[in-house]
């Protein structure tokens, strides 16, 4: 199954390692690093242009990690996952 994050972004849910709220999770100086250091490696891309809530940590087909800023928030996207499955 595919989570959509925004706008015209999906990421596929078995690549997914981790739904951060942007918020709290930049308040650690480590993230602010690790999301930093993600940017200047171009593995961080935005599903959309608006003030981003959360952000998804992913595996692309590669292996490589990902980072995807949303405007949607991680409860609504944590919401999201595996969502068919409970149906």
């Amino acid at each position: 199954m595919y989570l959509h994050i925004g706008s015209n972004k999906n990421i596929r849910e078995k690549q997914i390692i981790g739904i951060f709220d942007a918020d709290s999770a930049t308040v650690s100086t480590i993230t602010r690093k690790y999301l930093s250091e993600a940017e200047k490696n171009g593995a961080v891309q935005a599903a959309n242009e608006e003030l981003p809530k959360s952000f998804v940590l992913y595996l692309d087909r590669d292996g490589k990690q990902k980072i995807c800023f949303s405007q949607l928030s991680s409860t609504a996207l944590g919401g999201r996952v595996g969502s068919v499955e409970k149906i």
